[in-house]
């Protein structure tokens, strides 16, 4: 649970967890734990994890070797607003999705680009 606690020291404090509520278990055969983020994930191995539940409050404490992955997010351009932005610009659907793809799906900033 607490690295370096002694036995003795342990017992007290799960004694005294238990007298106010509170209920800590560790969670076996756990190999790793992933947390994604919008750009990246957060990939922690080696993990040991524990719960906590407080008055039906579940916390999670995760130890272990962490690394950070950059997140390849696909931009998703609706068709709605290809046909917007080429009806606006007066150009082919095709020319209004690059553009749209270029300004990171700003509607406003790829009919002004097209217009230029």
């Amino acid at each position: 649970m607490i690295p370096g606690m002694n036995p003795k020291q342990l017992k007290k404090m799960e004694r005294q967890m238990k007298k106010m509520g509170m209920e800590m278990k560790n969670i076996d055969d756990v190999e790793e734990v992933i947390i994604r983020c919008a750009d990246k994930e957060i990939i922690i191995t080696n993990a040991e994890v524990s719960t906590m539940n407080v008055m039906g409050q579940e916390t999670y404490q995760i130890t272990g070797n962490a690394v950070e992955v950059e997140r390849e997010v696909e931009l998703v351009i609706p068709d709605e607003d290809i046909e917007m932005v080429a009806n606006t610009a007066g150009v082919s659907a095709a020319d209004a999705e690059e553009a749209l793809r270029a300004t990171g799906g700003d509607l406003a900033e790829a009919i002004l680009k097209l217009n230029s």
